[in-house]
């Protein structure tokens, strides 16, 4: 009995292909050839029968699980396949029908990315480093306290608060501070 994903399938055939796409251009003499060349995930096709009283509700789960990842146990075990095409052939079968489903092989990239986990006992750590949440700006011709507003989402009010010059005879290239 083989197994794809929950359903149960009686198979006649099974037969599984690898193939490669190669270039159709010219290749360079000396150039690695395998530049050229890219492998295509495995596939393979499984024909026989879906039987019993839940056939057709098996079939119907079958086609639901397209394009999500499923298992295939027969001969081989094939997991992380994803069901391209299903047929089924409604014949003489009293109990059931005959059933294609083509596989192709799903392949899963892993990063070489390990996060280092951070021993922590629960105690507060003191910084060493002192913030200075403070943020200055030097002003550039032209620029008034509303740019600064815009810029930096302070209040003009609390911009006049801190820098103590009036609106419109800020000078060119004074330090005020924004935040």
């Amino acid at each position: 009995m083989t197994m794809l994903g929950r359903v149960k399938l009686t198979i006649e055939q099974e037969s599984d292909g690898l193939d490669l796409d190669v270039t159709s251009f010219p290749v360079e003499k000396g150039s690695p050839l395998t530049d050229h060349v890219r492998k295509n995930p495995e596939t393979m096709t499984i024909s026989g029968f879906l039987l019993g009283p839940n056939a057709v509700n098996d079939y119907n789960w079958l086609v639901d699980q397209r394009g999500k990842q499923i298992t295939y146990t027969g001969r081989k075990v094939f997991k992380n396949v994803l069901i391209s095409r299903i047929s089924r052939e409604v014949g003489e079968y009293k109990n059931g029908f005959a059933i294609t489903v083509e596989l192709k092989e799903v392949r899963i990239a892993k990063t070489p990315f390990v996060k280092k986990a951070v021993k922590n006992n629960g105690n507060k750590q003191k910084s060493n480093t002192k913030k200075d949440t403070k943020k200055y700006h030097v002003m550039k011709w032209g620029q008034t306290y509303s740019h600064l507003r815009m810029w930096y989402g302070t209040s003009l009010s609390q911009l006049r608060a801190w820098n103590k010059y009036p609106d419109r005879r800020i000078p060119t290239g004074a330090k005020l501070r924004v935040k």
